[in-house]
């Protein structure tokens, strides 16, 4: 069975939506067609040329990358530097550019999931969850009709609460309304009151789904006229953000620590702040630059943060709570590459797929 470019960002799309990406990011197809046939993919930390004429050497015509090769607009195409050739080169061989970025590190099985499976991290949960990416729906709807209006709403993404779905509360009562001699009603007469028996619903979504589920939910209801209200919600969203905290099985010493994160992570070094700690056991985690959730971290009593991009002065902000540790930005993340092959080999079968063996580390270290 073949596939199309498009079938595979789909899946993407619903595994890490690009709503929740930030909004200095460009998680998207950069260059490709969404309606080519797929001949390959090539999974990827970075795109680089070298990680397209990797694909041109495979026949894959995808890299699906995590870090955009294009984060800004680009005024010119001649080649002055990496970004442009690599666009160039990926136009000119037809393979099309897709990155799944902050969007995959901010949902729960994503880049700092990885790292805490790696750690063998129990108990995980969102360092510090995203606020205001979630709505209420209300919609009321005769007692015999609801269950096929709540199905098509819980069909469209509504109802989910963690591991538990098709979730809603209802409350009994009775709906009144008077048709218009305009009015073509399901139920009642034109001119005259009607009242009905009629069950209140409501449901949690995500907000970005509200249009698709407002829409599933006036296809299915028997009304005309659908009486429901849409509200924004301060919540914070368990199941995205930035950042991990977990627990390891058995508490280790400092030094046992560092040695156990150097092995895991496969690392040559790692750079941190003074072992103030002389147990740990809770331990936070943010692939990439994530110093902006130290605070986060010292509030969830970890003993120890793991991050990348840690600034000399940053290093000060520790302040004996924890021990910082700076494992490098390619170090953190280079096994997202493991992640998404997993995740497409799992439900794309017999395509192929590869992880790139292009080591893009900017850094070397002597």
């Amino acid at each position: 069975m073949g596939y199309k470019i498009g079938e595979v960002i789909s899946f993407l799309e619903k595994l890490a939506p690009p709503a929740y990406q930030e909004s200095y990011d460009n998680a998207t197809l950069i260059t490709g067609n969404r309606n080519w046939d797929l001949t390959g993919i090539i999974c990827s930390l970075d795109c680089t040329e070298e990680v397209i004429q990797e694909a041109i050497s495979a026949g894959a015509n995808m890299v699906v990358a995590h870090h955009p090769i294009v984060f800004k607009g680009l005024k010119s195409l001649t080649g002055k530097n990496y970004v442009e050739r690599t666009v160039i080169k990926a136009i000119k061989h037809d393979i099309a550019i897709y990155a799944i970025h902050t969007n995959l590190d901010h949902v729960a099985h994503g880049v700092n999931k990885r790292i805490s499976d790696r750690l063998g991290l129990l108990n995980t949960k969102i360092l510090q969850p995203k606020k205001q990416l979630l709505n209420k729906l209300v919609f009321f709807v005769p007692e015999e009709h609801k269950n096929k209006v709540l199905d098509a709403v819980y069909e469209a993404g509504a109802g989910q609460i963690g591991e538990y779905k098709d979730c809603s509360f209802q409350v009994n009562g009775m709906g009144t309304f008077t048709p218009s001699e305009d009015a073509n009603p399901f139920l009642g007469q034109r001119g005259a009151p009607q009242y009905e028996a009629e069950i209140r619903a409501e449901v949690i979504l995500p907000a970005f789904l509200s249009n698709k589920i407002i829409s599933a939910m006036k296809k299915a209801h028997p009304y005309e006229e659908v009486a429901f209200y849409l509200s924004a919600l301060e919540n914070e969203n368990q199941e995205v953000g930035a950042g991990m905290v977990g627990e390891l099985e058995d508490p280790m010493t400092a030094e046992e620590f560092l040695d156990y994160l150097k092995e895991k992570m496969n690392l040559k070094i790692v750079k941190h702040t003074a072992l103030v700690k002389e147990k740990i056991k809770k331990v936070a985690v943010c692939g990439g630059a994530g110093i902006f959730l130290l605070g986060d971290a010292k509030r969830k009593e970890a003993d120890v943060f793991i991050t990348a991009d840690v600034k000399y002065h940053e290093f000060f902000d520790a302040d004996g709570s924890l021990i910082l540790c700076d494992i490098g930005h390619y170090e953190s993340e280079i096994f997202t590459k493991e992640l998404l092959g997993e995740l497409l080999s799992q439900n794309f079968p017999n395509i192929a797929l590869y992880l790139t063996k292009v080591v893009t580390n900017p850094t070397s270290y002597r």
